[in-house]
């Protein structure tokens, strides 16, 4: 089966412009995009994975209070890391998130690196949140891929085939990597979060108004069964 086509230059500057448009409007005021902490960062992400914005939000206050660096991270117990995790679910992001802020004091004096090959190298920190750290953290022109962003991108330039298949992984990560503006792309990858988790949702997609319905490939179907 032939790859789909990346998107043409020009498809991708309406993209980026329509969505940091629709994100200066709408995107949420969330407390780790007030930051550039790598530290902090980590930690959001860490417990966003599988896990709703609303049950973090709590739980991500208490833990930088407790923990404020991966130095205080690091000299915890993990009984105690594991007990304030408590009741965020899925156990083994603590004991990641304990064994990375432990590496980083042994390996970089209590720092995160920002180059990919280093981030990838601790054990719990994959392709996506390497590249939310070099992005939100670092600024660097860094892609990412998680549930939401592979959605937003296959709905919007490729709308057939099977988004869960490895090539199509890796076709949606070569076409994240070339969406990604120079510039802004801090609010770009937010806003390609935020637009995946409350607009392009899983189930009814919000297809009434949506800023990208001109370029869309998957609008006229799922714009069809749009309750709205």
């Amino acid at each position: 089966m032939t790859a789909p086509p990346l998107p043409a230059p020009a498809a991708r500057q309406r993209f980026r412009r329509r969505l940091l448009t629709w994100y200066r409007a709408h995107g949420r005021d969330l407390p780790w995009r007030r930051t550039d902490d790598p530290y902090h960062i980590l930690v959001s992400e860490m417990m966003l994975q599988q896990t709703q914005v609303d049950r973090v939000l709590p739980k991500y206050h208490e833990w930088l209070a407790k923990y404020p660096s991966l130095a205080a991270l690091a000299s915890a117990d993990q009984d105690d890391v594991n007990q304030t995790w408590r009741p965020l679910g899925y156990n083994v992001r603590p004991r990641r998130l304990h064994a990375i802020a432990r590496e980083s004091v042994e390996r970089f004096g209590g720092q995160l690196p920002s180059d990919q090959e280093t981030l990838l190298s601790f054990k719990g920190i994959g392709a996506y949140t390497a590249g939310a750290i070099r992005s939100f953290a670092f600024g660097q022109r860094a892609a990412i891929l998680d549930t939401n962003v592979a959605r937003v991108i296959f709905r919007i330039f490729i709308a057939s085939g099977d988004i869960k298949a490895h090539a199509m992984r890796r076709r949606l990560w070569a076409m994240s990597e070339v969406l990604v503006p120079h510039k802004h792309v801090f609010d770009f990858n937010q806003a390609l979060m935020d637009f995946g988790a409350t607009v392009c949702v899983a189930r009814r997609p919000k297809c009434g108004g949506c800023p990208m319905a001109r370029q869309c490939r998957s609008y006229p179907h799922l714009s069809a069964a749009d309750p709205e």
